[in-house]
């Protein structure tokens, strides 16, 4: 008896040891020198809800700004009146508008396809207007490293990132990333260690030290497909890849770089937003699975439930079209996209799914919305903290 006594009052001491530490908040990760701490560990957009405006977007204004592919200008709407109240040229192929660290420069990333006067043109945002371009190097897509010490120019056609100071842009170092053809998004790992970036003309991904500044190692995706946009899970264990040619998401573990599953969405997976509340995370699927698709594809968006990897809702455009990159208002309740292929932007209600149309400038690409809510950015359209 007293055997089991004893073995019962173990066995009962451990479960509240267990329970007791289960209850326990997760300890905040260590980032590195210069990285701002990590609120709240187990949500990593956790400053980026709708009450969290930094006091440096006190005085911008509520715009949505438009970078158009091919008629090499910008078009800025008024969310409020869904109308276009502005409209500006910039370089060559503008590809993405991109929020500075600091969150008082919005950036227009003219990558120059196939030629050589690549520049970035740097936008006021209390203003709305444009300022003198920097000549920069095939400016595809643009990032910063979590410190803020460094801007990362994704130099696309070269397999290459190029580091630079976050204002003046000035080079301060080059990484060769020679197995990623058609690098171009990335997502960074909660403690800022580590990036992930898509090789999208690679059917692969990379993984890259940001401390040691080296490239860590190389993955395939086992469907062969084109990844695009990557997005890092609230507790930032996970890591998701949308995939144009697959019609999905795959999803990676991001400490062992392996892929741990696949979430099929629709024709052309493309953009990827976390919700405001980040408990949901947007698929934008273009309606096309080539480069240069036809215009009313079968364009839809697939909200994707955080937590369970589960479809919870499908939202097609209507009369068809091309959803491709943008962002989600300050609120949260319109999910902003350019339709590539449509020459239109979408705003489209986060709760019903309703889509409405505003025309722009010819193939519209990476718009972002303005202000966000964040700390600070990392980059891309707005991909916050």
């Amino acid at each position: 008896m007293r055997k089991s006594w004893v073995l019962g009052v173990g066995l009962g001491l451990a479960a509240s040891v267990w329970s007791a530490a289960a209850q326990q908040p997760a300890r905040p990760p260590e980032t590195i020198p210069g990285m701002p701490s990590v609120t709240d560990p187990a949500n990593l957009y956790s400053e980026t809800g709708p009450d969290r405006l930094s006091p440096a977007v006190a005085n911008a204004l509520s715009r949505v700004y438009v970078p158009n592919l091919k008629s090499n200008d910008v078009y800025v709407i008024d969310p409020a009146t869904l109308k276009v109240v502005d409209r500006f040229r910039v370089g060559v192929n503008p590809q993405h508008v991109v929020p500075s660290y600091d969150l008082k420069t919005l950036w227009v990333t003219n990558n120059a396809e196939g030629r050589t006067d690549g520049s970035l043109t740097p936008i006021d945002p209390a203003t709305g207007k444009p300022g003198k371009a920097i000549p920069v190097d095939d400016p595809y897509n643009m990032y910063f490293t979590p410190d803020g010490r460094s801007a990362i120019v994704v130099a696309e056609a070269l397999k290459r990132l190029d580091f630079r100071d976050p204002h003046s842009m000035a080079l301060q170092s080059s990484l060769a990333v020679p197995e990623c053809a058609g690098i171009n998004h990335a997502d960074f790992s909660i403690d800022g260690r580590f990036v992930i970036f898509t090789c999208e003309f690679q059917s692969s991904l990379a993984k890259i030290d940001l401390v040691a500044r080296k490239v860590l190692g190389y993955l395939r995706l086992s469907k062969g497909g084109m990844p695009q946009d990557i997005r890092v899970s609230p507790d930032g264990t996970t890591f998701f890849v949308a995939d144009m040619k697959a019609g999905g998401v795959f999803v990676i573990d991001g400490n062992s770089f392996k892929e741990t599953g696949f979430i099929q969405t629709g024709v052309g997976t493309h953009g990827l937003y976390p919700s405001r509340d980040a408990t949901k995370l947007y698929a934008a699927n273009r309606g096309s699975a080539h480069i240069h698709g036809p215009p009313r594809g079968k364009g839809s968006v697939s909200v994707i439930d955080f937590a369970t990897h589960r479809i919870v809702a499908t939202w097609p455009i209507p009369g068809g079209g091309s959803p491709d990159m943008g962002n989600v208002s300050v609120d949260g309740k319109v999910l902003w996209l350019s339709g590539r292929y449509d020459d239109v932007v979408y705003a489209i209600d986060t709760m019903s799914g309703e889509v409405r149309k505003i025309p722009v400038g010819k193939e519209p690409h990476g718009l972002t919305v303005w202000p966000q809510p964040g700390r600070y950015s990392l980059g891309h359209t707005g991909n916050m903290r």
